[in-house]
């Protein structure tokens, strides 16, 4: 037996988990203490006083309600300067992740996770056409260009001797580099890889040539290519495998676009004009626009810009307003070059083997050894089809692009900041080449116009169909479409212009600019609305904006409904289908119908092409949604095409793919029809980049909100069709009434902060889902707002 436990010793035993729990608690008090110093260290300054080097002289920033800072300098020095910094200071993070992704050095702060991507972008090139743009900008724009820079580093050098990086860079583990004018004109050029020029559909069409039966491939062309026989011979008789060298390719989302309009105060309550604008581009945390008021002796102007650039891309100053949509041209080739068998660095060219140009890109990968990556860059642009899958084939796919061409965008951005008329407007857009962008203007004088501006190329022979013979001189660039020649509208008789990237052209207009427009959809309901009202104001602009009128649901439920085999569905299959019989046709987040109606075009998609077409090439599969609308209303037509038919035919396809769009219905909400709704599928995350690691999504990722719309409608919604989460949209929209220009109505989401803590970093969320705005002004914005001085 052992020692008998004495009582003080007993008492002592029980008291053991007392002080441990107590020890547990002060540890923890002691950590979260420490975590919560930390956190705040890195939170922005916006009140106080803070010394800034560079500047000459003292400049206010004030930051209102939305968190939008509203910058007053005495020079534009010190204005672009604070931009920089004040820019830093909420988004340097995102800033820092989009110079990489641009310039292809994620894998040197991240790993091998990233490095088919690092050397896609360094294919492209993004960042060597910034270099070479940037000698093209007067010395005006490159002293922005270094003041921008200037206040970004200045933020730098203070956050780093604090410690106070946003904790993004505690989480990744490193710090950023110091910022250059070269990494405000490589993102510059992001946008416009991000906007497309339709590459990839070039690659699939090829892809379908070699894979499948001429007229099995021509079913799910947008036309019959010009010059037809040449290039898709060549296309069945090559050896490049699509397949392998594109599988890793980064393709912008293809619903990247716009809606924007002007309205002549023939049509407005005010008799001044309107002018509406909300780009749509990828939704996340932070969001891609930055709203911003530069405010000097030579600049007044408030809109948005991506976080990195200075200036004003879109909004408005004391004389006019302009908002964009992509145009969407065809402005990338894909050249088939033959390779010298003895120098795998020499392309055909005329019968002569030419030197390509060889670029060293080795990549920096964190915890790995750097990776050899050379870019071969001939004539036509750099060889893209290797840098997956590099065999050293004879034949291999080099790439034309306007964009890789030196350019000057940011020179018309800061003209039209300072603009004051159609006139002066117009005149900047001269220096504004890529992405081509149709650009819609107002004035306080009454004017409104519109013009679709940028380089669109005048090809020798062929239409951008498919990839086209790059060893001749046959299928060269003559050129550009002349400028005063491109679409221009000023003050219609309509009384107003709209455009989402739809068709912009009549039949008769004597060049090409793509065959891929958007659906029409958005474009039509616009119209519709415009048309029935003489009397249109703010709040009709704000409503338009967050339409959710499905007229791809009013076309197609009729065809879709109409052409099932009755006996074949179930009871449960015939009560289901009420809903769509009784729509009226709103992609609303509290319908039903909407949740069946996309669920089954899902599942025609699948029903055509899984199984058949690789699915490491679909990414690739250009303007597919308008090409299963088109194949669909063939086959209603009695016109059915080799698809349709391979999938037995049109009531067989739609049956079958209704049955499937049901069973998923029941598996996502159950087995009662009239409980289903669309926004419980379809909701808005927005994910922070971090997001995708756990738990830092449950810190960085905010709540997840029921969201109406869809791809198609004006309200912009686009979704993943595996998980319904809305990841595309309009992550700003601003609205403009020239008779009130000193005000404007904008939503920036989730918020206009990166920093998690902030008040702004997700307060906008609830307006924009519901269509609600904050007003943003140029004057008397200094009430009720945090103000920070920088001095010199």
């Amino acid at each position: 037996m052992g020692t008998p436990i004495t009582p003080v010793e007993q008492v002592q035993r029980r008291r053991w988990p007392l002080y441990i729990l107590v020890s547990v608690l002060v540890l923890l008090l002691l950590s979260g203490s420490i975590a919560f110093w930390f956190i705040q260290k890195s939170a922005p300054e916006t009140t106080g006083e803070i010394v800034l080097p560079p500047l000459n002289a003292p400049v206010s920033i004030y930051r209102d309600n939305a968190g939008v800072p509203h910058i007053e300098a005495s020079s534009s020095k010190d204005l672009f300067i604070a931009q920089g910094y004040v820019t830093a200071q909420d988004r340097m993070f995102q800033m820092d992740l989009s110079r990489r992704q641009a310039s292809g050095t994620l894998s040197e702060v991240i790993g091998e996770a990233t490095i088919d991507k690092d050397k896609f972008f360094r294919t492209l090139g993004l960042r060597r056409a910034a270099e070479a743009s940037y000698d093209e900008y007067s010395d005006e724009a490159k002293q922005i260009l270094q003041w921008y820079a200037d206040g970004v580093n200045a933020y730098l050098t203070q956050a780093k001797s604090e410690r106070s990086l946003p904790l993004e860079f505690t989480f990744a583990n490193y710090e950023p580099n110091e910022w250059h004018p070269i990494d405000s004109l490589t993102i510059g050029k992001y946008m416009a890889f991000d906007l497309g020029g339709h590459w990839e559909g070039q690659a699939f069409r090829y892809y379908l040539l070699q894979n499948f039966t001429e007229e099995e491939a021509m079913d799910l062309f947008p036309s019959y290519p010009e010059d037809g026989e040449t290039v898709i011979q060549e296309a069945q008789n090559s050896s490049i495998d699509i397949t392998k060298s594109f599988a890793n390719a980064v393709v912008p989302d293809p619903f990247n676009g716009s809606n924007n309009w002007v309205i002549s105060g023939e049509k407005t309550a005010s008799g001044k004009p309107l002018l509406a604008n909300d780009p749509h581009l990828g939704l996340g945390t932070p969001p891609i626009w930055y709203e911003t008021h530069l405010n000097s002796p030579e600049y007044t102007v408030n809109g948005v810009i991506f976080a990195g650039v200075p200036g004003i891309i879109v909004g408005r100053n004391e004389s006019i307003a302009w908002g964009v949509t992509n145009v969407g041209p065809d402005v990338q080739d894909l050249y088939v070059e033959k390779r010298n068998p003895n120098q795998s660095n020499e392309f055909l060219y005329n019968d002569k083997w030419e030197k390509a140009q060889v670029e060293d890109e080795t990549i920096l990968v964190k915890d790995a050894e750097p990776i050899p990556y050379q870019v071969a860059i001939t004539r036509h642009g750099p060889i893209l089809s290797e840098f997956a899958y590099d065999n050293q084939s004879d034949t291999v796919l080099s790439l034309r692009w306007t964009a890789l061409d030196p350019s000057n965008e940011l020179e018309a951005v800061l003209m039209m900041n300072k603009a004051n008329d159609w006139d002066e407007f117009k005149e900047a857009l001269t220096f504004f080449h890529t992405p081509a962008q149709n650009f819609v203007f107002a004035s306080t004088d009454g004017t409104i116009a519109y013009r679709a501006n940028g380089l669109i190329p005048i090809r020798k022979k062929g239409d951008s169909m498919l990839p086209v013979p790059g060893w001749n001189d046959e299928y060269e660039w003559e050129g550009y479409i002349p400028w005063d020649e491109l679409p221009t509208i000023l003050n219609p008789d309509e009384g107003f212009i709209s455009t989402a990237n739809n068709k912009i052209t009549t039949e008769d207009y004597p060049y090409h600019i793509t065959h891929t427009w958007a659906q029409p959809y958005r474009q039509e309901r616009i119209r519709e609305v415009l048309l029935q009202n003489n009397e249109l104001d703010v709040k009709d602009m704000m409503k338009l904006q967050n339409d959710f009128v499905n007229l791809q649901g009013k076309e197609f439920t009729p065809i879709l409904t109409g052409g099932l085999i009755q006996k074949e569905l179930t009871s449960f299959e015939k009560d289901a289908l009420k809903l769509l019989n009784n729509w009226n046709f709103i992609d609303e987040k509290n319908q039903a119908a909407p949740l069946l109606f996309h669920l089954w075009l899902v599942e025609i998609e699948r029903k055509l092409f899984k199984g058949t077409i690789d699915k490491e090439m679909m990414g690739l599969f250009e303007g597919k949604s308008q090409i299963v609308d088109q194949l669909i209303r063939r086959a209603s037509e009695g016109n059915p095409g080799p698809w349709v038919m391979n999938a037995g035919g049109l009531e067989s396809l739609l049956t079958h793919s209704y049955k499937a769009a049901v069973d998923r219905a029941i598996k996502l909400q159950g087995d009662s029809p009239e409980e289903w709704a669309w926004g419980t599928f379809h909701s808005v995350p927005f994910e922070h980049p971090l997001g995708a690691i756990k738990p830092l999504n449950l810190l960085f990722n905010p709540d997840e909100h029921a969201m109406s719309g869809s791809r198609v409608t004006v309200g912009a919604a686009g979704w993943s069709t595996s998980t319904g989460l809305v990841n595309h949209g309009a992550p700003w929209r601003g609205i403009t009434d020239l008779s009130t220009i000193e005000t404007s109505y904008n939503v920036v989401s989730p918020g206009q902060s990166g920093y998690v803590f902030s008040k702004w970093y997700d307060n906008q969320i609830e307006d924009w889902v519901n269509g609600e705005y904050h007003k943003t002004q140029l004057k008397g914005y200094e009430t009720n707002s945090d103000h920070l001085i920088l001095k010199p």
